[in-house]
């Protein structure tokens, strides 16, 4: 089993276990590094959800840097169970994980949020699939991280305000085009 590190935060430095799962890509410090830029270092308050959350490297980012509620959203039994595991071991009251189908989640979903991370499996067309309901479930000033196999600069009504490349990896930042 790997293992990933959080970089920044109350946990910074903190190692967590990757499930050796086959696929499953953590997203590297470097681009953690970046968006966390991006975003600013202090998410105080803010409601995140990890939709295709794998080895949890971003929620876990996320709630290391204050936000109040990270929701971890994992079909994998196998990466769902060391999800739970690593929550439990950080202690974080913000940190809840789910196991299920993202795509039912987001059209279902009552909830809002202020930042929704899309890593989801490359080539299986999930961002075309989840595009309709995205806007719905964003808060109005909210953010959308998406890493993908090839640039995304709009996803339905959102739109990319920073893009870069690490490897064969495009990972971008999407707001709502009226934002």
């Amino acid at each position: 089993m790997s293992q990933l590190r959080i970089v920044g935060g109350q946990w910074r430095s903190r190692r967590l276990q990757v499930a050796d799962v086959p696929g499953l890509r953590p997203t590297p410090d470097r681009v953690r590094e970046t968006l966390f830029n991006w975003l600013g270092q202090d998410l105080d308050g803010w409601k995140c959800l990890d939709l295709f959350a794998g080895s949890g490297a971003l929620g876990f980012e996320a709630a290391s840097r204050g936000a109040a509620e990270v929701l971890l959203v994992e079909r994998d039994a196998a990466a769902y169970a060391v999800l739970q595991q690593n929550a439990r071991l950080l202690g974080g009251d913000a940190l809840v994980c789910q196991r299920g189908d993202a795509l039912r989640l987001v059209e279902t979903t009552p909830r809002r949020f202020d930042l929704i991370f899309l890593d989801p499996p490359f080539r299986q067309q999930w961002l075309e699939r989840l595009a309709p309901s995205l806007e719905r479930i964003l808060a109005d000033d909210g953010f959308v991280y998406v890493e993908a196999e090839h640039p995304v600069e709009t996803l339905g009504g959102l739109r990319a305000v920073k893009a870069r490349k690490a490897g064969q990896v495009h990972y971008q930042l999407l707001q709502r085009g009226d934002a």
